[in-house]
């Protein structure tokens, strides 16, 4: 009798244990397309561990379906080309569901168009900004797997003309990057700044990766500007600066989300960055931002929390591990369903870390929504996987970017009616 009841206690402790046994040997992975390399690899960088920590949080909480989530990174070297090679090994080879990425819309366009799309499987980008994703979304060619934690640059552009006019900008040059992105906020900047009152003194596009800018910088300096508007990255964008102000170009300068970074004032010099002003999507600040600040230096190895790709990057790892879980399955199209289940303005308040995600898990697995309040704040996405949100306005002052204030969600609808 006890050998009998030794070995029914010992079937018993085996079968509580297989379900714990068999979650450590599941595994669900994500693909990861980041710009670790080339022009955005600042970005890239940031973005890849700020995925991976969100990862870390929820499987310290319990993990997606009772499976460990893990990423597996692909470089794009910054390259559209790179990238849709990266992406098809992910989607074709290792199957995922779910690709987050690029982090530039010239990375992230062409792995949609070319991969994600076709194979209707969800893409996530924490900073892809142009305003042709929404154009593809509203064409129907996304089939709304495509998602995005940055506001577009139809936003930005109108934020952007409204700062320049109010620190006095008159009669700026655009230098920007030929591309999607760089074509875009150029242009989205031109419409409302003239419409504001300003004059563009000219509009010079570059192509990446030269060695030199000084055809370019000089063509700009040609049109007697009172400022400059440069839509770069931190890498070519530190060498058109340096060009500018070694060939005489006022100091008083303009910069897009991307600059905001210490590799780029480190480059350039602090003191020439004196009279240099920016904006970015902005944030509204939660328990998330808090945790998150206090965290990702250490996860990261010392990369800081500002970096512009860092708080969305967690953000959209997050959102991609509760929607896993919430789906109960690995099918694409669930995942797509889930992730307005874990961003619901009227589910239950949840934030980052692993507290938090072990209350959103019970949530989701009792068949509850939640509202995933994020580094950035409170995300909403609309029929495109668009976001909406407020715009930061920064200047940076003796090395340190400085909020000095912020363009509501409000306020920049408003000056959209305004200009049309």
């Amino acid at each position: 009798m006890k050998r009998n009841a030794l070995l029914a206690t010992s079937a018993l402790a085996l079968t509580l244990l297989a379900p714990a046994a068999r979650a450590a040997d599941c595994t669900i992975t994500i693909g990861l397309v980041m710009e670790l390399t080339g022009p955005a690899g600042e970005y890239g960088q940031a973005g890849a561990k700020s995925v991976d920590m969100a990862l870390r949080d929820i499987n310290d909480a319990g993990g997606a379906q009772g499976c460990k989530l893990v990423s597996e990174t692909k470089d794009s070297q910054s390259s559209g080309t790179v990238a849709v090679d990266a992406a098809n090994q992910l989607v074709q080879l290792k199957k995922v569901p779910v690709v987050i990425g690029g982090i530039i819309s010239s990375v992230s366009i062409p792995i949609l168009t070319s991969v994600t799309g076709p194979a209707k499987i969800v893409q996530v980008s924490p900073a892809s900004s142009s305003p042709t994703l929404t154009k593809l979304g509203r064409e129907g060619k996304t089939g709304g797997m495509f998602f995005r934690t940055i506001t577009s640059d139809a936003l930005q552009g109108v934020a952007a003309a409204q700062y320049a006019i109010d620190q006095g900008f008159k009669k700026i040059a655009i230098v920007h990057v030929n591309n999607d992105f760089g074509v875009n906020l150029a242009n989205e900047f031109t419409t409302a700044y003239k419409a504001l009152g300003g004059t563009i003194a000219s509009t010079t596009p570059y192509n990446e990766k030269q060695s030199s800018y000084a055809a370019e910088v000089t063509a700009a300096l040609g049109s007697k500007p009172d400022g400059l508007y440069l839509i770069s990255t931190p890498v070519d964008g530190a060498t058109i600066a340096r060009t500018w102000i070694s060939q005489g170009g006022t100091p008083k300068m303009l910069l897009n989300d991307g600059m905001n970074s210490p590799d780029f004032i480190a480059s350039v010099g602090a003191k020439y960055l004196n009279e240099a002003y920016g904006t970015s999507s902005g944030t509204a600040p939660s328990a998330s931002t808090e945790y998150f600040n206090a965290n990702y230096k250490a996860f990261s190895g010392g990369i800081d929390p500002s970096n512009p790709a860092a708080d969305r990057a967690y953000d959209a790892g997050a959102i991609v591990g509760l929607a896993i879980a919430a789906a109960k399955t690995q099918d694409p199209a669930a995942i797509r369903d889930a992730i307005f289940k874990v961003t619901d303005p009227k589910g239950e308040v949840v934030h980052a870390g692993k507290a938090e995600f072990t209350k959103a898990l019970a949530l989701l697995k009792d068949g509850k929504s939640i509202r995933y309040e994020g580094v950035i704040g409170p995300i909403s996405f609309d029929q495109y996987g668009d976001i909406t949100g407020p715009f930061r306005l920064w200047k940076i002052t003796d090395g340190k970017v400085v909020t000095t204030g912020e363009v509501s969600t409000a306020q920049v609808d408003a000056l959209k009616a305004k200009i049309k």
